[in-house]
């Protein structure tokens, strides 16, 4: 068995692999398996990885499956004591893999971690799909350490510290496969968007801890697969969303949560078709709350299951607060001023 197997999903992205798989075969570990694993991609990605990086392993898989499903196949194949989940359109930095494998190596306890973000585009600011680690506040809204909403700060190294975290992105995951075994993996049925955080409030939920390891930096170009103001990502995104509450929250909890989101959803698709003039995103939102009603039932069991697993009832990195309130109310722009 590896020690590490650094897992990039691929679906059409030639040109984002050939800029970025070198910098992960030249600063990754001895002891670290590159691969691929392709989502019967349609342009030339398979045929450049075989004349450009024919060290890299190769995972063909017969479809499309998204990003949750893929890396479950995927990684069903594949024998290490550690898996990276990292994007495709992630560059790495030199000696990255230390800190996060002698950091796991340390801490039994730790089912996950992931580095620090950075963006490609700004390389002194935070990445908006996982800056320093995330927490998810009382209603589900997912937040980081660098990055609340739109609100993406500039690094000067004010969470250069280990932490908690609730869930580390899926852009750069470094999981133990005991720990993503046990879990169950992602939720296919997600197909993208939400799933890491899912996964990881899952894990929480069995006393199992997340970190973000910021020693590690990477950088993260972010959008690729779907745009900001995509009405198919605010879709994916509030159904999702939805779905991982219903599925993991306490059952004290369910009713009021679910019921305050009912009214913010709306409050937010109509702002979307107010303020932002997208009538996409509007009919996305609610879209996805009469699909979430629709297929609520078929998690009925998923989320018996995640309940009689359930060994930590107060999860910290879940804030009893609603974010909403502190960022456009209170006027708190940073995770610092929480």
């Amino acid at each position: 068995m590896d020690k590490i197997a650094i897992v990039i999903l691929n679906w059409n992205g030639s040109k984002m692999l050939k800029t970025y798989l070198p910098s992960v075969l030249e600063y990754s570990r001895g002891d670290a398996v590159v691969y691929v694993a392709d989502n019967a991609s349609e342009d030339d990605s398979l045929q450049m990885l075989a004349v450009h990086f024919p060290e890299v392993r190769i995972i063909r898989l017969d479809r499309n499956y998204g990003f949750a499903e893929g890396y479950n196949r995927a990684l069903a194949s594949v024998e290490a004591e550690y898996y990276v989940i990292l994007n495709s359109d992630v560059e790495v930095t030199h000696h990255w893999l230390d800190p996060l494998t002698e950091f796991m190596d340390y801490h039994p306890e730790a089912a996950a971690c992931q580095p620090k973000l950075l963006s490609v585009s700004d390389r002194d600011f935070f990445e908006y799909a996982g800056a320093c680690g995330g927490y998810i506040d009382r209603y589900g809204y997912p937040f980081c350490r660098g990055r609340i909403f739109g609100t993406v700060e500039e690094d000067n190294g004010q969470y250069d510290y280990n932490a908690e975290i609730l869930w580390a992105t899926g852009a750069c995951l470094m999981i133990r496969s005991e720990d993503y075994r046990r879990a169950g993996g992602f939720d296919a049925r997600f197909f993208a968007h939400n799933e890491e955080i899912d996964l990881c409030w899952r894990l929480r939920i069995m006393a199992r801890k997340i970190y973000c390891i910021p020693d590690s930096v990477v950088y993260h170009v972010g959008g690729g697969t779907l745009p900001k103001g995509n009405p198919m990502k605010t879709y994916l995104n509030f159904r999702n969303n939805l779905t991982m509450l219903y599925k993991n929250l306490d059952g004290k909890e369910l009713r009021r949560v679910m019921t305050v989101r009912w009214f913010l959803d709306y409050v937010a698709a109509f702002q979307m078709l107010v303020a932002n003039r997208s009538i996409g995103d509007f009919k996305a939102v609610f879209r996805a709350r009469r699909d979430f009603r629709r297929w609520r039932n078929d998690f009925a069991a998923d989320r018996a299951a995640i309940q009689s697993s359930r060994l930590l009832w107060d999860i910290p990195e879940r804030f009893d607060y609603s974010i909403l309130r502190k960022y456009y109310i209170k006027g708190i722009r940073k995770f610092s001023g929480l």
